[in-house]
């Protein structure tokens, strides 16, 4: 987890960090442990059949209910706490809404990227994963939904991405530079692991 918030308690328990769950576990790591099992076999249940095509926000909220909901009464919904991890300021919440509806107006536009050469396609990846990045909608949680929709978005272009072969060291740090204006390292990272369709 490890969000900086404002407040420090918004859906914690009492004088912890720890968030308010259906399991009611108190512990970090037994409650890291339980998110990753359910989050893993959630993510593997909605990539293995096509439940939605849309590719809009609602899209994006509603896999982060998929995912969550078995743990959190707030699953899907937009966070109303400002948030910041690693140095990384995300999205005011208040703006979430606003800049949302220009992230996925552009992704239509750009018709989800469709018929883009393998370059000109992680070009566009890399900016809508910075851009998403940013925008940081939930309260936790983001990285495993944009991760989620942007495999199904991708497999529904005819490319594929290999997001277990990637080192989560250097995605992070690429995700920290890229938040900051340097998109060089993300771009790599992302381009040594999508592919084309055969």
């Amino acid at each position: 987890m490890g969000y900086n918030l404002d407040p420090i308690s918004d859906n914690c328990y009492p004088g912890t960090s720890i968030l308010i769950n259906k399991f009611n576990i108190r512990d970090e790591n037994k409650l890291n442990e339980a998110e990753t099992a359910i989050t893993s076999a959630r993510n593997t249940e909605w990539l293995s059949q096509s439940r939605m095509d849309t590719f809009n926000f609602c899209h994006y909220k509603t896999i982060h209910f998929y995912l969550f909901s078995d743990l959190y009464n707030w699953a899907g919904q937009i966070r109303t706490v400002n948030i910041s991890k690693k140095g990384t300021r995300f999205c005011p919440a208040q703006k979430i809404e606003e800049h949302a509806a220009l992230i996925f107006k552009r992704l239509k536009e750009q018709k989800f990227f469709h018929d883009l050469q393998h370059d000109e396609f992680v070009d566009e990846i890399t900016d809508f994963y910075n851009n998403t990045n940013f925008l940081h909608p939930f309260r936790e949680g983001n990285g495993r939904t944009q991760r989620t929709f942007l495999t199904q978005l991708i497999r529904y272009v005819g490319y594929n991405i290999d997001w277990s072969a990637m080192d989560t060291d250097l995605l992070m740090i690429a995700t920290i530079q890229a938040a900051n204006g340097v998109t060089d390292l993300l771009r790599r990272v992302l381009s040594e692991g999508i592919t084309k369709n055969k």
